[in-house]
């Protein structure tokens, strides 16, 4: 992918760390640009969530909010943004964050959301989202990158596997959740 970066702004606290820099990527799909977002887009990334929910017939399960959105991806940075857009319009949109693998000792890149618009799909916008994504990772030297899929969602699974992804078979995903969550919480 052809990559074109631009530093618009910065946030550096005491510790020095660089928490937030607006990037874009320009890419080989005619007219598709990847960029980072900031507090104006609080309202596309909810409503890209909402789509995806949609999409996946989860659409009752969403609680998030737009204050929460920004609470936890712009204030606090909990989560990162990429959005795609063709032609200057948002069509995809990814939401990732940083998980750790102790058997490698490194970070790796765990892709939460990935949802393309539905008259935009099959043009390699997707894909591109991915190499995007790929190539974060491999900038911030992390071990992988990693995401669920719904067993029912057969057309995204087709095209993990078409781009060489693997299903982890062998693990089980728990969850705690809830007044669950809050009563082991209080138990300490």
């Amino acid at each position: 992918m052809n990559e074109t970066r631009q530093v618009v702004k910065s946030v550096i606290p005491a510790h020095g760390m660089d928490l937030f820099r607006m990037v874009r990527y320009e890419t080989k799909v005619p007219g598709f640009v990847i960029r980072s977002v900031d507090e104006g887009d609080v309202d596309l990334i909810l409503s890209f969530i909402m789509k995806l929910a949609e999409y996946e017939g989860l659409l009752p399960e969403v609680s998030a909010t737009k204050a929460d959105i920004y609470d936890s991806i712009i204030a606090k940075r909990q989560a990162e943004v990429i959005i795609g857009e063709l032609d200057g319009s948002p069509v995809a949109f990814a939401l990732f964050f940083h998980n750790y693998s102790t058997f490698l000792g490194k970070a790796n890149l765990y892709l939460e959301d990935l949802y393309v618009n539905e008259e935009q799909r099959g043009k390699g916008i997707g894909r591109t989202m991915f190499a995007c994504l790929a190539k974060i990772a491999v900038e911030r030297n992390c071990g992988r990158l990693d995401w669920w899929c719904l067993d029912s969602n057969e057309t995204s699974i087709a095209f993990y596997r078409r781009m060489g992804a693997r299903p982890m078979s062998d693990w089980t995903v728990y969850r705690i959740d809830g007044e669950t969550l809050n009563d082991l919480a209080r138990s300490l």
